[in-house]
């Protein structure tokens, strides 16, 4: 599923950014109205449910609701249908929109690549 990020890196690698580091451009570049993300759960919230670290993203309040559902609802662990589907929802979207900024700055990139060429 990576491999099209390696041959990236190998073949255009001032263009294609890294995904663990920071993008370098503007978030709100070409949005009118684009709204920083908030964490809805707190940090005390998720410390005492203990959840791990790869865990707390931004759809960590999703997955507290469903281990509550679960602690509550113990043995019938299939009452926690909605919860469940409530917290794949979140992450295949926060998925998705990751992957839309990665493509985003690749092509800001690209962009800025040009203006620099048609300069020269």
């Amino acid at each position: 599923m990576g491999s099209h990020l390696v041959r990236s890196y190998i073949t255009q690698p001032d263009t294609t950014p890294d995904p663990v580091k920071p993008f370098t451009s503007d978030p709100k570049l070409g949005f009118d109205d684009r709204e920083e993300r908030e964490m809805v759960a707190t940090q005390e919230q998720m410390n005492l449910a203990m959840l791990p670290v790869n865990q707390r993203d931004y759809c960590a309040h999703h997955l507290l609701k469903l281990m509550k559902c679960k602690r509550d609802n113990w043995p019938n662990f299939l009452a926690c249908k909605h919860e469940r589907h409530d917290w794949d929802y979140c992450q295949h979207e926060d998925y998705v929109m990751r992957m839309k900024d990665y493509e985003r700055e690749r092509r800001l990139r690209l962009r800025q690549k040009r203006i620099e060429a048609q300069a020269a």
